[in-house]
């Protein structure tokens, strides 16, 4: 029943009252952003939902668009900007992802929405992280989040989905606010955020299974 209808209600209205209270500091960060990142302060994705529905995901930027002389976008880490990596460390940077709640394509907690370009790669058992859902947290990015081998952030998301109850929920919420104060689990040991899941699937073997 909670996961059904009472988170849902819970979600709409923690994201209105949030979206309400944080308007002067959005306000400020797209300010910011249009001066520093010289032009649209926003970053949007497309990122697979619930049951693998498409859905457009909205942050503030933290990179710029620089690109090589064949016109490809630089790494990351290379256009991973100053001001974006203090949005990174505070996760400033999720702010606009309460809009995403309050419209329903996300829940405060649940699996992290990655790329649609990992979805062939997916095996039917980590295909089902999709059965929730979406979160701006979850069980993974409280227990590792970027520092997670893909293995072990994957187990946590199916850990999650197989269980969803209003108490693990605040669980989660509290140790996420820790988190977010101390700053933890913000890159991997060999990325700017997390190793591309298509790269470490080249790299084990794994083919794409649809």
């Amino acid at each position: 029943m909670y996961a059904y209808f009472f988170k849902r209600v819970i979600d709409s209205i923690i994201s209105l009252v949030a979206c309400v209270l944080l308007l002067p500091l959005n306000l400020l960060l797209i300010l910011m952003g249009l001066v520093i990142m010289h032009g649209n302060p926003f970053f949007t994705q497309q990122r697979p939902g619930k049951n693998e529905k498409i859905f457009k995901l909205i942050k503030f930027r933290t990179m710029n668009n620089k690109k090589d002389k064949e016109g490809n976008l630089l790494p990351d880490e290379v256009r991973l900007t100053k001001y974006g990596k203090f949005l990174r460390s505070t996760s400033l940077d999720e702010l606009p992802e309460l809009f995403n709640i309050l419209k329903g394509d996300m829940s405060i907690v649940g699996p992290r929405p990655l790329l649609v370009k990992y979805l062939p790669y997916y095996t039917e058992e980590e295909r089902h992280r999709h059965d929730a859902v979406p979160g701006l947290t979850g069980l993974a990015q409280v227990n590792g989040r970027n520092t997670l081998s893909w293995e072990d952030k994957f187990a946590l998301d199916l850990k999650y989905v197989s269980d969803i109850t209003f108490l693990r929920d605040i669980k989660i919420i509290l140790k996420t606010v820790g988190k977010v104060f101390k700053r933890e689990g913000i890159s991997s040991e060999t990325c700017a955020t997390m190793e591309d899941f298509t790269d470490y699937c080249a790299n084990v073997g794994r083919k794409a299974l649809r």
